[in-house]
């Protein structure tokens, strides 16, 4: 009898670990999702940075699966921070670049003189959709967003989503008043001068977490932190400024540090100090509400999501990073512009030093989540993604195809275009004169070598499963502009090559210099605690 009640009992325990996701659980898991704004695929220690410091994510890769072929769905933030809400690519939400972007004939007030007329898209997140907080809160969780919004102001704000709680989220896609309070945020209240805005959005992270345990509420949370950084304008403390400006000259400053891009100068090495700082900072906000979540002893119940929503700035903007060995950055079709940090852990699934090479996209964190937590998955709703808890599990999963649709130009100097991964080939489509572009990303990560003369036959079966999606999506396109001057084209592109290039480095040199001072009391954070 007793030898039968312990096989009973051991069958019992081995039936509960076979159980998929949290059903093994006694409870519904927490969900952590940090999304972090144009952080670069190497701008992380763990992914090979030798320049910039983030101790406190290098723990959430080592303790969770890296997905060393992770995805944003977009090259620019609003559409990718969509799709990852909706399950959706971004031809199929509309909103394919950033909100606020010019489109159409308003694209010439850019004085770019570019080919074509970007076409128009979706300004704000179509609230008919159930983005992932609705589902989650229908099934009994409390949800919180602190940070970057940019998916539409009032009636398209995180509250109008499915998040009970907003701090700091509106329609701005950049910290109005920098890193450092007064914040100039209408969701955030400031608290002293000089305070900075990742820890803020990370105290608040984790003073929800305190207030809303299960054991205090009965119910799981989605805690959805969305930093603002490390978008530009970048900023920093005096004191990070010198570590990193000191640690530049340790490494040995390189004599030039840009290439001049088709459109605009493209930085080629990490040794940007002001970058760095902010880097630092945000991995400080990390550490503050990972240390809350394990003091709560509420880490063995929550999966941790970290991610980035495009590529790390090579070019345009504050020019903060290279993402080298990938080509280019944020705005480009390049891998340097779309692929991203991606990071699971999920604690009962024992993943700690776990990689995997299966690719995977932003689309794909929806249904994964519903998975882990037991739910009913909604295919009509996130139809572009899919659960990748096979491959959490160690197992393997069909092929299938990624595509990416960006048919404006980026002011990062990224160009229309459209993209399709199968397999290991990315093929991308050019819409200024329809040429395509074939790279085998098995042997060619960097780009380098368009294969498309020699792979005839592999370009048409990619071009044609890119335009079969497209057009069942009813995707937008850009248009030849009737006003094109060539000759004025030419003109602004020789300007950028010599003056931009020049300015660039001069720059460049300027913050790695000793005395550096940006004169404005290091952006308002003289006088606070680092």
């Amino acid at each position: 009898m007793k030898n039968s009640i312990i096989h009973v009992t051991l069958a019992a325990s081995a039936f509960a670990m076979a159980l998929p996701g949290c059903l093994a659980q006694k409870t519904k898991p927490n969900i952590l999702f940090i999304l972090v704004d144009d952080l670069g695929y190497s701008d992380l220690s763990c992914m090979g940075s030798k320049y910039y410091e983030t101790p406190n994510v290098d723990k959430i890769a080592k303790n969770g699966m890296m997905f060393m072929q992770g995805y944003a769905a977009c090259q620019v933030c609003s559409p990718s921070r969509a799709s990852i809400l909706t399950g959706k690519f971004a031809p199929r939400h509309g909103v394919t670049d950033w909100i606020g972007e010019a489109s159409g004939e308003a694209w010439r007030k850019q004085g770019r003189f570019s080919k074509m007329l970007p076409a128009e898209y979706v300004h704000s997140l179509d609230t008919a959709f159930v983005t992932l907080p609705e589902a989650l809160r229908s099934a009994g969780y409390n949800t919180f967003f602190a940070g970057k919004w940019h998916l539409g102001g009032e009636g398209s704000s995180p509250e109008d989503h499915g998040f009970d709680i907003n701090k700091g989220g509106f329609d701005a896609g950049s910290p109005k008043g920098g890193y450092f309070a007064p914040f100039k945020n209408p969701k955030l209240e400031d608290h002293q001068p000089g305070e900075n805005l990742s820890m803020r959005l990370a105290q608040e992270t984790a003073d929800f977490m305190t207030a809303n345990q299960p054991a205090k509420t009965g119910k799981p949370f989605l805690a959805y932190l969305s930093f603002y950084a490390v978008h530009g304008p970048i900023e920093t403390t005096r004191q990070k400024w010198q570590k990193f400006r000191d640690k530049a000259e340790n490494m040995g400053i390189a004599p030039t540090g840009f290439e001049m891009g088709k459109y605009i100068p493209i930085r080629q090495v990490q040794d940007n100090p002001v970058y760095a700082g902010l880097v630092e900072q945000m991995d400080d906000a990390v550490g503050l509400v990972m240390n809350r979540l394990k003091a709560l002893k509420l880490d063995k119940n929550t999966i941790v999501i970290f991610t980035s929503d495009n590529g790390g700035v090579a070019a345009g903007d504050s020019y903060s990073t290279s993402n080298k060995p990938l080509r280019a950055g944020k705005g480009y079709q390049f891998e340097g512009g779309i692929r991203e940090p991606f990071f699971v852990d999920v604690p009962w699934l024992n993943l700690a030093g776990k990689r995997c090479e299966s690719p995977v996209i932003s689309t794909d964190f929806y249904p994964t989540l519903l998975d882990l937590c037991g739910l009913n998955l909604r295919p009509d709703q996130h139809r572009d993604g899919v659960s990748i808890v096979p491959l959490l599990k160690g197992q393997t999963m069909p092929d299938r195809a990624l595509i990416w649709h960006y048919p404006h130009y980026g002011n990062q100097g990224g160009e229309p275009a459209s993209m399709i991964r199968r397999g290991d080939w990315k093929l991308i489509h050019y819409y200024e004169d329809g040429r395509e572009e074939l790279y085998n990303l098995k042997t060619d990560l960097s780009e380098q070598n368009d294969v498309a003369s020699v792979q005839p036959e592999k370009v048409k079966q990619l071009s044609t499963e890119l335009f079969a999606y497209l057009k069942s999506v009813n995707a937008k396109y850009p248009v030849h502009d009737p006003l094109y001057d060539a000759a004025k084209e030419k003109a602004y592109l020789q300007k950028v090559a010599t003056d931009g290039l020049k300015r660039q480095e001069m720059l460049r040199m300027k913050l790695l210099s000793k005395d550096f001072d940006p004169k404005n009391n290091w952006w308002g954070s003289a006088g606070t605690k680092d």
